[in-house]
């Protein structure tokens, strides 16, 4: 079928799509309307944990389909309840919202920490709502998650933002120390930020972090929509830093392709009463069932140091690439991570990799001088290899146009 018989002029813009249209997946590999392959090192954003269309994400969803879709947020439903049990036992903990993006959990945990902070007031019996949040982090869409968000000019695209929110500097504690005041109830942060350029927070700004929030009667929220869920090498990426924050969100790879996401805190922050949070289909066994299958897997022995492997693999190969062409170098953790090219010609590579033929590699620059790499959490060391020596063809033909120049 040609991509013209398509009536893709129905679909509101939003973003500027490729004139492809893909209608198969499985694993690290999208098939596209003509029937090209694209080795796919974006997994819908980190989205896809376990590649496209794995077997215990169809089997979950099948078995599921059949018993219970959507009994309502009202009622208890047993996939609902199974993973919230298992995701407290596996984490620091007690209690579980489930939604269905990320940005709808970060919402959550804003809301959670400014309830918390009206039952905590400041020394002159004022709620505490204020929230420091970090330059260039991403928190979501909504326009809460967009004004808590240092995404630059994300302040002016519908303004007047939500209040309430500060920005400090990554690993800078003294940068947190200067905004907290009588009205600041939490700090909130990704531990890697991955639209930023896959920045991760130390070890040590996390730790200090740690102490600076509980000397000053302040939570603190990870968001790990995109960082937990075994991407960072890790379970929960917070678990790098040997910290307990309060509150905690997950998306993206907790469905494994499914629209799943959680918000997580302890039990002396559940301070949510009935009717303050809700949502038609939060927690639903469908979705739900998805996540518990998907963080089975996660769990199976072997899985995580496999992907600290692969992660650690991945980085040399950057590196020598990094090396061979004279880019910047690389970071990141686990299997999220990012090389830095030096120069702003990301675009150019994702465009060049997509097109490349008869295979195609499908990439993402979230800042021009960078790429970033998000591949399937099993992904394969032969899968690693074919990326890094596509990749490399595409820098040449770069190289070889530049020095025509």
């Amino acid at each position: 079928m040609e991509f013209s018989q398509y009536r893709t002029d129905a679909l509101l813009t939003i973003t500027n799509r490729p004139p492809l249209v893909f209608v198969e997946g499985e694993g690290m590999w999208l098939t596209d309307h003509q029937g090209k392959r694209y080795l796919d090192y974006l997994q819908g954003w980190a989205v896809n944990c376990l590649g496209h269309s794995p077997q215990c994400i169809q089997d979950a969803l099948a078995a599921q389909a059949k018993k219970l879709i959507n009994p309502s947020p009202a009622f208890y439903n047993e996939p609902m309840v199974s993973l919230a049990s298992a995701l407290t036992a596996a984490s620091c903990y007690d209690r579980v919202f489930f939604a269905n993006s990320g940005a709808e959990a970060n919402e959550s945990a804003i809301k959670l920490a400014r309830k918390w902070g009206q039952k905590n007031p400041n020394a002159n019996g004022e709620s505490r709502h204020e929230i420091i949040t970090f330059d260039h982090s991403f928190h979501g869409r909504t326009l809460a998650t967009m004004s808590a968000s240092g995404k630059p000019g994300w302040d002016k695209i519908f303004a007047p933002q939500v209040s309430g929110f500060h920005k400090a500097d990554l690993n800078d504690i003294a940068s947190v120390e200067k905004f907290i005041g009588d009205r600041t109830v939490a700090v909130m942060l990704e531990p890697v930020q991955g639209e930023g350029g896959v920045i991760p927070a130390t070890r040590e700004f996390m730790q200090a972090l740690r102490e600076l929030t509980s000397k000053r009667n302040l939570l603190l929220i990870v968001d790990e929509v995109q960082s937990g869920m075994g991407r960072c090498g890790e379970l929960f990426a917070y678990q790098l830093s040997g910290i307990e924050p309060d509150i905690m969100t997950l998306g993206k790879g907790i469905g494994g392709g499914v629209p799943l996401s959680a918000m997580l805190c302890k039990e002396a922050f559940a301070c949510f009463e009935p009717g303050d949070q809700g949502g038609t289909y939060n927690g639903n066994p469908l979705m739900t069932a998805v996540g518990g299958a998907v963080l089975a897997a996660l769990q199976a022995p072997g899985f995580l140091s496999s992907v600290r492997e692969k992660g650690q693999y991945l980085r040399s190969e950057l590196l020598k690439l990094t090396e061979r062409f004279g880019l910047a170098g690389e970071r990141g953790e686990g299997l999220l991570r990012a090389l830095k090219l030096g120069r702003p010609i990301g675009p150019q590579i994702v465009e060049l990799a997509r097109d490349m033929g008869p295979v195609g590699l499908l990439l993402n620059s979230p800042r021009p001088d960078l790429l970033r790499f998000m591949p399937a959490l099993n992904v394969s060391k032969d899968e690693i290899d074919q990326m890094i020596a596509m990749l490399a063809e595409v820098l040449e033909t770069i190289a070889a146009a530049e020095a025509k120049q």
